[in-house]
């Protein structure tokens, strides 16, 4: 959600985003909240969108949206999702798999 007092970039009429990937590994089955859906263990990758706001002297970027792809899913060979997750969501299932940071 956007603030007001805090201008969204654009050029060209286009907001200015970035996207950032990074993968995480789960040692055993896990579950993210909001889910009901277990996955199994392995690696995920998490994708982070970001928009560019108007700062006072440098640029800042705002979380627009995390994203889990999910590859493998139990009982349906070869379909895959993207999961819009909250980030604290991710936290907390990272640390019940024994994740230390």
């Amino acid at each position: 959600m956007q603030s007001w007092g805090d201008p969204v970039v654009t050029l060209g009429g286009k907001t200015i985003n970035r996207t950032s990937d990074r993968t995480v590994t789960f040692t055993g089955p896990f579950t993210i909240d909001g889910f009901e859906q277990e996955l199994p263990a392995g690696d995920y990758v998490i994708e982070t969108e970001e928009e560019l706001i108007q700062g006072p002297s440098f640029p800042v970027y705002r979380r627009v949206s995390t994203t889990l792809r999910v590859d493998r899913i139990p009982g349906r060979p070869g379909q895959k999702e993207n999961w819009q997750i909250v980030p604290e969501a991710l936290d907390a299932a990272l640390i019940r798999d024994g994740w230390r940071g």
